[in-house]
């Protein structure tokens, strides 16, 4: 009887207002369709209603049938809007619920990311990939070496001091720290293939030029701006790389890419080996221009990216960044072109690629376009950087929330104690070597007392003698070359010296009476406390001269080959079990017995037990490297992969430069300081490593 009375009817509309929204002229919620009752202000066709309720029906059917098309329960309705969700659009809709949309979209569109790479297959299309990232990590670790292999003869081609050859060393390394944190966010906005290609040209266009540059500060800004462009390709590669693998896949090859690292260290040695001795390699344009032959070993430095840059130009875009920027059809298209080649190199082209939609994340960032007629174009360029800085500057800050805050600290820690310790150390191996080399030069030392020398011609090498109280009387030098040689309270009268060449060369305490220096590099600063009594110098020789090519040079490339090539076995047990034993066993395992490596150094008193020794930490560390390259690309979302890759790179390098400091600053005096430092350092970033989260069984966000 209560359906029968119109005005408890009305009464239930009335109390039930509340469950509607009117949006957009339309009704929310509940619209039936039966006739009785129209929302909005359309009015019910009446006569139709009449006939399909009154025929065939008595009055009993026409109030059962309304009572089962009629209003439904008000808490139906709100759960049906609350599974719907408002049809509002975004702009007015608040920021937290978007980003709880998108992320929802995000989990949505990885496991179905992850099922399309599966049905694309591991094939041809990867495998070409791989070689064309991996000649872009060869040039990281190329530019790594360079600067280690020329600095013996760049400081004497452009007169360098103590300090500028630590600068030197180091600028490469600053230049890479900035590169990964700026490179490695551009490369989350505007896409893997465009920056990763920004990133090589800038590293091939200013290693190019500092292979041709004759100042110490020209070079030296070169060297820091081509440090910055292969510092941003690190984290590219492996985000760009990672997003064309499967689960089952990707920790094993991302494992073999980083191989190439180590042929970049190969490379760099065979060709400072076989480049950098052929002083003659090079030619001169007047007295101040000179091409010698490291700068030869520069320029062919260049070629592993130069080829790297040219590919690069034949591959796509990450369809994984596509898909995070909404750009749905261009990531289909890609996706189609993996599966089509890796399917027509099995053997099977009728192979059809399934997929017709996936799905992409709700688009939040706010893109601003600007119109041509809108102020100057560099105020309008100016305000297209500053959105994508701020952008990227977000990106970092989206590292540190409390989503992904602990995994950041911990990741940070352990990439900073493994960069401290490595870096340090294989500076630390060279120059450990080339002290026992040097103690074992001056234990051979020749030693003269009184002599006494008069007319007499000198026309050949003095090397590592000392001579004391001796008199030389009208002798004449000429055409000759001192290479540590001392004179100690000497005297030299009426003596001729012309075209001499000097390296380490010093007179102490010497009386210099009537004698003349012609076209020498005997400069003023080689006279420690002298008399020079009526003594002419004419004609100084100007600028820095290779004199003399280093006999330990050739041991210096052998160890730095040696150290490349150690790795090859900890390359080769990482990446096959990598998926086996997981990410984070791989790391604190490996940075646990590198430190047991580090103890041993103590024995380490010889050249070959330290080349050994080195070669023993190389191989051992390798395998923590690689997996921190895995777990690090597992742990982010698409949109802040590369972001948060190069903000723990440049952690990374800065804990170089510190290593290379402290370590470097303590040979010759004591080896417990290094020992331990590099020994704590890697027991605590492994123990903390095994506190990460293992990332083995989970897809791409």
């Amino acid at each position: 009887d209560g359906y029968r009375n119109t005005n408890l009817y009305q009464g239930g509309r009335e109390a039930n207002q509340d469950d509607y929204r009117y949006q957009d002229g339309n009704y929310e919620g509940y619209t039936p369709n039966d006739g009785y009752y129209r929302g909005g202000d359309e009015p019910a066709h009446e006569e139709d209603a009449q006939s399909d309720v009154t025929e065939g029906h008595d009055e009993d059917d026409e109030v059962y049938e309304g009572e089962y098309q009629g209003i439904p329960h008000p808490d139906d309705i709100k759960e049906k809007q609350k599974q719907r969700g408002p049809a509002v659009d975004d702009e007015y809709r608040d920021r937290a619920d978007l980003m709880a949309e998108r992320m929802e979209d995000e989990e949505q569109l990885a496991h179905q990311y992850e099922n399309i790479i599966e049905e694309c297959g591991h094939g041809r299309f990867q495998w070409t990939l791989f070689f064309v990232l991996g000649l872009a990590l060869m040039a990281d670790g190329v530019e790594v070496f360079v600067v280690g292999f020329v600095l013996p003869s760049a400081e004497k081609d452009m007169c360098l001091s103590s300090s500028n050859k630590g600068m030197l060393g180091l600028i490469v390394y600053l230049g890479m720290m900035v590169g990964a944190v700026l490179l490695g966010g551009l490369a989350d906005k505007l896409g893997r293939k465009k920056c990763l290609i920004i990133s090589l040209s800038i590293n091939a266009a200013f290693a190019f030029l500092s292979s041709f540059v004759q100042g110490y500060g020209f070079f030296l800004f070169c060297r820091l701006i081509s440090g910055l462009g292969i510092g941003g390709s690190l984290p590219i590669v492996f985000a760009y790389f990672s997003e064309f693998l499967s689960r089952e896949k990707r920790g094993e090859h991302l494992s073999w890419l980083c191989m190439f690292w180590m042929i970049g260290g190969i490379f760099a040695s065979a060709m400072a080996w076989s480049i950098i001795p052929h002083y003659g390699w090079g030619f001169s344009m007047g007295t101040k221009y000179h091409f010698h032959s490291w700068r030869v070993f520069v320029l062919v430095c260049a070629l592993p990216c130069i080829a790297s840059l040219v590919a690069l130009k034949f591959m796509p875009e990450s369809p994984r960044f596509l898909l995070e920027i909404g750009k749905h059809d261009e990531a289909w298209m890609i996706l189609k072109q993996v599966h089509d080649t890796n399917m027509r190199a099995k053997g099977e082209p009728e192979r059809v690629f399934t997929v017709s939609y996936i799905k992409t994340p709700k688009q939040v960032d706010e893109f601003i376009e600007i119109q041509s007629s809108t102020g100057t174009w560099y105020q309008r360029w100016l305000v297209r950087i500053t959105t994508v800085l701020k952008q990227v500057w977000d990106n970092v800050l989206y590292c540190l929330t409390a989503q992904y805050r602990m995994n950041t600290l911990m990741l940070a820690v352990v990439w900073f104690t493994m960069a401290l310790s490595y870096y340090g150390l294989i500076v630390w191996f060279p120059d450990m070597i080339r002290y026992l080399q040097d103690e074992a030069y001056e234990a051979r030392v020749k030693i003269f007392d009184e002599e006494e020398v008069s007319h007499f011609t000198f026309n050949f090498t003095l090397e590592n003698q000392i001579h004391r109280n001796g008199e030389y009387r009208n002798d004449k030098f000429i055409g000759m070359k001192f290479k540590e040689v001392r004179f100690e309270d000497s005297l030299f009268e009426e003596c001729y010296f012309e075209d001499v060449t000097s390296s380490e060369t010093f007179f102490e305490n010497c009386t210099i009476i009537s004698t003349v220096f012609y076209n020498t590099d005997l400069y003023e600063h080689k006279f420690i406390n002298c008399r020079l009594i009526n003594s002419t110098f004419m004609k100084e020789k100007e600028g820095c001269h290779l004199d003399f090519e280093e006999d330990n040079d050739f041991l210096i490339y052998l160890v730095s080959f040696l150290g490349s090539l150690s790795v090859l076995p900890g390359n080769i047990i990482s990446a096959l079990l990598m998926d086996k034993v997981g990410r984070i066993k791989m790391i604190g395992g490996s940075m646990l017995i590198s430190a047991v490596c580090c103890f041993f150094l103590f024995f380490g008193n010889s050249e070959s037990a330290m080349i050994g020794w080195q070669c023993l930490f190389c191989g051992a560390s390798i395998a923590a490297w690689n997996a921190l390259d895995v777990i690090t690309v597992e742990l982010y979302p698409t949109d802040k992969r590369a972001t948060a890759f190069g903000i723990l790179n440049g952690l990374c390098k800065f804990g170089a430069i510190l290593g290379n400091s402290i370590f470097a600053s303590f040979v010759g005096i004591t080896k417990v300081v290094p020992i331990l430092l590099a020994s704590s350092a890697l027991v605590g970033g492994g123990l903390l490593a095994l506190r990460l989260p293992e990332t083995r069984e989970q897809v791409l966000m």
